[in-house]
């Protein structure tokens, strides 16, 4: 089975600058950061807040999640995956 993202829930982690959201693998949660950077090199204009950053977050998901299915190894069962901006840069738009 590959990488499917059921649940849109996502969230802002202040101290760490990034947004968490999860995927799943069969029944094994697989939890994503995106770095902020990454948002404010795709919608430079994004508003420096909580909100601005969900609201771009939500508006590149298709893009994102794609990245997110791209750095993701079945098998290699990490803590968590980091996604930077040159990783969302790969994905065509």
């Amino acid at each position: 089975m590959s990488l499917t993202f059921p649940n849109l829930s996502r969230s802002y982690d202040a101290s760490g600058r990034r947004i968490r959201f999860w995927g799943h693998d069969s029944a094994v949660e697989v939890p994503f950061f995106l770095d902020e950077n990454a948002i404010f090199a795709l919608y430079p204009a994004t508003t420096n807040t909580e909100a601005g950053i969900l609201a771009a977050f939500d508006n590149a998901r298709d893009r994102i999640f794609a990245a997110a299915a791209r750095v993701y190894a079945p098998g290699h069962h990490r803590s968590f995956y980091n996604l930077t901006g040159s990783d969302v840069a790969r994905v065509a738009t």
